[in-house]
């Protein structure tokens, strides 16, 4: 074989090797933690929001305080959004909704309706949102002269029921019906992209249909609820909201039963407990892989799931 025929094949394998390594990561699940935090406003944790890009889908489950400046920070323009899925309407999941939309329709000129999905009560929410913010949608498109569209402003809310909500270019998502007691109906969801699978909680007491929805799921981002014990003693409205999610312990029992790749705590809640004493309290029950999220980590689910912090 001449050398010129061999650096043909050489130059020919490095091209397929290229490309097939392009295709792997085109199949990827990216997940980013936008806001890991609680009603209560904090620095280092937002609100909770979490972002999904999978193939040519660019995915957001709930839009709590601070989620657009963390798209920001992630390099995600608001009007590359394709659809917001809420999991309930607690005010701490809904409340960055307005900025996220007139802010994004400013910035980024965006010029196709936004749709929203979730459980009943999005629909009517939104169409207030619309009758709230009349006077900025048409001074808006006026002062610039049309170059904020009027399309951007449009808002398609669907309510949605348990089930494949979503599909598009081969990403699916479906909604799970999850026991969150104090507003109801509540899901989680999961989102499942070329044979890879994530597993969105939601707030949620312990719920079977969610650690049925789980199996065989590579990530499975779960909200916690642990405060001290004096705290629950001493408190009873404390005692009361802790009955609405789920402890370390709880949640050690449901992600032992799922076995996820990964397990990753979002939307985390902890009077009185320090970070090591959760992890110590989950271990009593879950021997496999944990993270407590923090705001802008990043998870990548491919064969494995890789974890970047910011």
């Amino acid at each position: 074989m001449s050398a010129h025929v061999k650096n043909s094949v050489v130059a020919a394998i490095a091209i397929l090797l290229c490309l097939m390594a392009q295709d792997a990561r085109g199949q990827e699940l990216v997940v980013t933690l936008l806001g890991t935090g609680s009603p209560i406003p904090e620095v280092d944790r937002f609100g909770p929001s979490i972002l999904v890009q999978a193939g040519s889908q660019t995915l957001l489950f709930d839009v709590g305080r601070g989620a657009h400046q963390r798209l920001m920070q992630a390099a995600v323009p608001a009007g590359q959004i394709d659809a917001v899925f809420l999991t309930h309407l607690h005010s701490d999941h809904i409340i960055g909704i307005p900025d996220l939309w007139r802010t994004g329709c400013l910035q980024s000129r965006r010029n196709r309706p936004w749709e929203v999905c979730g459980p009943s009560g999005t629909l009517a929410m939104m169409n207030g949102l619309k009758v709230a913010f009349t006077v900025d949608v048409k001074a808006r498109v006026e002062e610039t002269g049309g170059l904020v569209p009027v399309a951007g402003a449009e808002i398609n809310a669907h309510d949605i029921d348990p089930g494949l909500v979503y599909e598009h270019d081969g990403v699916r998502v479906s909604a799970i019906r999850v026991d969150h007691r104090a507003i109801a109906p509540a899901y989680g969801y999961r989102i499942d992209y070329s044979g890879r699978s994530v597993v969105l909680s939601g707030d949620t007491s312990v719920s079977p249909n969610l650690a049925e929805a789980a199996a065989g799921t590579q990530l499975f981002v779960h909200e916690v609820f642990q405060a001290s014990d004096a705290l629950l003693k001493d408190n009873p409205a404390m005692a009361r909201v802790k009955t609405f999610h789920v402890d370390a312990s709880e949640a050690g029992s449901v992600l032992q039963r799922v076995h996820p790749k990964l397990a990753v705590y979002s939307h985390i809640i902890l009077p009185g407990v320090t970070v090591e004493d959760l992890v110590k309290r989950t271990r009593v029950a879950y021997s496999g892989p944990l993270i407590v999220g923090e705001d802008l980590m990043r998870f990548v689910v491919g064969d494995d799931v890789a974890v970047y912090r910011r």
